[in-house]
């Protein structure tokens, strides 16, 4: 079990690593010598978990989905909302989210590096949360949910990219509540317009909650673990 733990917390290593080595050189000038520098781990190491670059830029790309986890909505269409804050607010500081996010759009990269596999996977989440959105009544009778979630990835791929030329993303947050501000007027019924949180700071504001929420859970699980020497020996 021991062992185990070490090679998952060895993976997760390398991949951080070589998330902000491709962030910062692109594939193409990326090295396999540059990431064992940066990860600090031998060549065995890394090779029994990624046998080439490919495959290490590869499971870079495939991590990027899950930095969009969000707390349910009641609102559906908050929920989509709430992923493009927590993603772009993660972007700022995650060195594995923004290789994740270079190598999607790095034209160097090799064919065996699939570049489409993170926008299908993000279109097919987010088209699932907007069919559910349309149940409830939230959407326009106009609106058809794969056509809007793949205009809503490819303006947040422009957003964030031109963000990142300007600013280094430290606008992305604005930018976010300014596309969200000329989409929701063509998506929403005009009732919920109001109501749908898209200030700035959204993605800060969740990511407290998600935060607080985790911390909740760890003390209910430490309280809810049997303390083996009081059991043992009784009350001090």
């Amino acid at each position: 079990m021991a062992r185990q733990e070490r090679a998952i917390r060895t993976r997760q290593v390398i991949l951080e690593a070589a998330g902000a080595v491709f962030d910062e050189h692109g594939y193409a000038a990326t090295t396999i010598s540059m990431v064992l520098e940066r990860a600090a781990v031998t060549k065995g190491a890394l090779y029994f978990h990624f046998p080439s670059k490919e495959s290490l830029a590869q499971a870079v790309l495939d991590e990027q989905i899950s930095f969009g986890a969000v707390p349910p909505h009641p609102c559906k269409l908050q929920e989509v909302v709430d992923m493009t804050f927590v993603f772009g607010q993660r972007l700022l500081r995650n060195s594995l989210l923004k290789g994740s996010v270079r190598l999607a759009v790095d034209q160097s990269a090799p064919s065996g590096v699939d570049h489409s596999g993170a926008f299908r996977q993000w279109a097919d989440l987010l088209v699932r949360v907007m069919e559910q959105a349309s149940a409830q009544g939230e959407l326009l009778p106009t609106v058809r949910p794969r056509q809007t979630v793949e205009l809503l990835v490819g303006s947040f791929a422009g957003i964030q990219l031109m963000s990142r030329a300007l600013t280094d993303r430290e606008d992305l947050a604005e930018r976010i509540s300014q596309l969200w501000g000329h989409l929701l007027p063509g998506i929403a019924v005009p009732g919920l317009l109001t109501g749908i949180d898209r200030e700035p700071d959204r993605g800060l504001r969740v990511l407290a909650a998600l935060d607080s929420e985790a911390t909740a859970d760890a003390t209910t699980r430490a309280w809810a673990t049997p303390d083996t020497d009081r059991d043992r020996f009784g009350p001090e």
